[in-house]
């Protein structure tokens, strides 16, 4: 394997009954909108990256969700394309390929590009879809946003070491 690829796999199933869940997102809040759908807060609650962060910043970043489908073989991103985001799988399957050597396989619930959203910087790989895809993108100035509101809100709430 090429040792300039980098690549975390993370899933997790949740658990969360739809009704609390949804008990949990509208308490102190405006309600859902049509922007912000079940489908789209059940994802994120089941991606092992999301499951914790706070119920606001959930719908702040289910807001910000664009999402995006592949037919089979159209290509995601390139290896060496400059990535400025990370894309949540919502169902289907990738492929994590250089060239024409697979590198791993994504399905449902895994994240893809991950790294991009942190420091922008060349895709280390090349994503392709093998089926019928679709898929959410967060840009990295979501990320970046989301992650200050939670830095805020410990300090605020006295959490912060």
């Amino acid at each position: 394997m090429d040792g300039s690829v980098k690549m975390a796999r993370m899933t997790l199933h949740i658990d969360t009954d739809p009704e609390d869940l949804l008990a949990e997102l509208t308490m102190n809040s405006t309600p859902l909108t049509s922007t912000v759908t079940m489908e789209k807060v059940l994802l994120l609650k089941s991606v092992g990256i999301f499951p914790t962060t706070p119920a606001d910043v959930q719908r702040q970043l289910t807001d910000a969700l664009e999402e995006e489908t592949l037919s089979p073989g159209e290509q995601l991103f390139a290896k060496g394309d400059l990535g400025t985001s990370m894309y949540v799988i919502k169902d289907s399957l990738v492929r994590v390929h250089i060239g024409y050597h697979m590198i791993v396989e994504l399905g449902p619930r895994e994240i893809v590009g991950e790294l991009a959203a942190l420091d922008p910087e060349p895709r280390s790989a090349s994503v392709s879809a093998l089926v019928p895809t679709r898929l959410f993108r967060i840009e990295q100035g979501v990320i970046r946003e989301l992650a200050q509101r939670i830095r805020d809100t410990t300090a605020r709430d006295g959490m912060a070491p």
